[in-house]
């Protein structure tokens, strides 16, 4: 039975999230909407691509979880992530819960074991919205174990908010300076080989250059090592390098200077972007 009360809630929540469309309340305006049909923890906006590493849009992820949520995600299991895997699949659904992609089988998973043990969730939704060019972008709620999984009345109230919430995601990419932010422009693919070919080549040595692309192509340190044939330290080594000559910190900020840098790549001719970018060029 509908509750009135909720009801009532969700209309006043969603015009306000419409009134946000397109500005940068938008994304906490939905999740507070979101939160107050369902409870959930560590709600993540994604932007997926099939090329280029994801990009984290929003998140309301606690300073202490960011690295187990964020940037160890980046460094490789997103890959194996049943939701990334289903929205470069073209998704058909604008929602799917993760014990069902997983058919219950998820601690069974090499996804499990790598990344998801780790980041102290019992439960994860997300909402999907499929966008012109192919991208997707995703609304991420997870539940903590004193929230306990989903139950499937919970479920079955996120079902009902799936639709109105993708239509609303699928409008804000296409306001303001949203695409050019965040590269969801025709005709990018082609640009995407070069970008990962040229990238850092200024600053990096040839096997930094190396090491750079396999991260950036999502590749974990096991894979990039044995592709590389050098040991796992010795790759740790050239990674803490790479942060370090290039001035950041994590993961997350290494993907945002490379997606930041690719609007540099006419510029560059073919040579490094971030020279361009970074006005040393």
């Amino acid at each position: 039975m509908i509750d009135p009360a909720k009801l009532g809630q969700w209309h006043l929540d969603l015009s306000r999230a419409i009134d946000s469309l397109g500005s940068d309340d938008f994304f906490p305006a939905l999740v507070a909407a979101v939160r107050n049909q369902v409870p959930v923890a560590y709600p993540q906006f994604w932007l997926y691509h099939r090329e280029l590493p994801p990009q984290v849009l929003y998140h309301e992820i606690p300073a202490n979880a960011v690295a187990a949520q964020v940037d160890r995600y980046l460094e490789g299991p997103y890959r194996e992530d049943p939701f990334f895997r289903a929205s470069m699949n073209r998704p058909k659904s604008s929602i799917y819960r993760l014990t069902r992609l997983t058919a219950g089988r998820l601690e069974e998973s090499a996804y499990y074991r790598d990344y998801y043990a780790e980041t102290g969730t019992v439960d994860e939704a997300v909402f999907l919205a499929r966008l012109p060019d192919g991208d997707v972008i995703n609304l991420s709620m997870m539940r903590l174990p004193k929230q306990g999984p989903f139950s499937e009345d919970e479920y079955q109230r996120l079902y009902l908010l799936a639709e109105p919430v993708a239509a609303l995601l699928r409008r804000h990419t296409g306001l303001g300076d949203f695409a050019v932010r965040n590269l969801i422009q025709p005709g990018i693919d082609h640009q995407v080989e070069l970008a990962f070919s040229t990238f850092g080549a200024s600053v990096l040595s040839p096997r930094e250059k190396d090491v750079l692309e396999l991260m950036l192509r999502g590749y974990s340190t096991d894979v990039s090592a044995q592709r590389l044939s050098i040991a796992r330290e010795t790759l740790r080594r050239h990674r803490k390098n790479i942060y370090k000559k290039l001035d950041v910190s994590s993961q997350t900020d290494l993907f945002a200077l490379f997606i930041n840098s690719m609007s540099c790549l006419a510029e560059a001719a073919g040579e490094d972007p971030l020279r361009v970018y970074m006005g040393t060029g």
